[in-house]
């Protein structure tokens, strides 16, 4: 139980670093997407029913904090989950450097996934410029922040989060 609410505390927390805090100290482009590491954090380490929901919750809410389309980052961030989960079971999930390559991995699915949508559901001509000029510089602040969440008590314990 008192797992559950300290991990309900750091998704929390992350939402609210990640809308108010980072955007006014960090460009765009080297802003880690603390969403999306918890999401493959809870998709290592999470059960797939409340975990399921949790990132669709979490996509749903990078949507309305960043302006794109509704239900576009809730999409991406539930097929992810749901790839990393059907192959988590058979991985070492408690491993930090695992940790650290599926968030990069799950960068470049998510910036694909987003861009592959968007190019069948906008018609705007510098789409995919603007995405891909910042690919690089998000998928290293990613693994960076990754490889910070690596240090933290809560990654250490080998239970099932949520």
């Amino acid at each position: 139980m008192i797992r559950n609410l300290s991990a309900l505390f750091i998704i929390f927390g992350a939402v609210v670093l990640q809308t108010s805090v980072l955007p006014i100290h960090l460009s765009s482009a080297f802003k880690p997407d603390l969403l999306l590491i918890a999401m493959v954090y809870i998709a290592l380490r999470g059960s797939l029913g409340s975990g399921a929901i949790l990132a669709w919750v979490l996509g749903l809410t990078k949507d309305v904090f960043s302006g794109l389309y509704l239900g576009l980052n809730a999409f991406t961030f539930l097929i992810i989950f749901l790839i990393i989960k059907s192959i988590s079971d058979r991985l070492y999930a408690e491993s930090g450097e695992l940790f650290v390559v599926t968030v990069g991995v799950a960068t470049l699915v998510c910036v694909t996934a987003d861009l592959i949508l968007l190019i069948m559901l906008t018609s705007s001509p510098g789409i995919v410029y603007s995405m891909t000029t910042g690919v690089l510089p998000h998928l290293l602040a990613n693994a960076f922040a990754a490889s910070l969440v690596t240090l933290l008590p809560v990654f250490s314990s080998p239970q099932e989060v949520l």
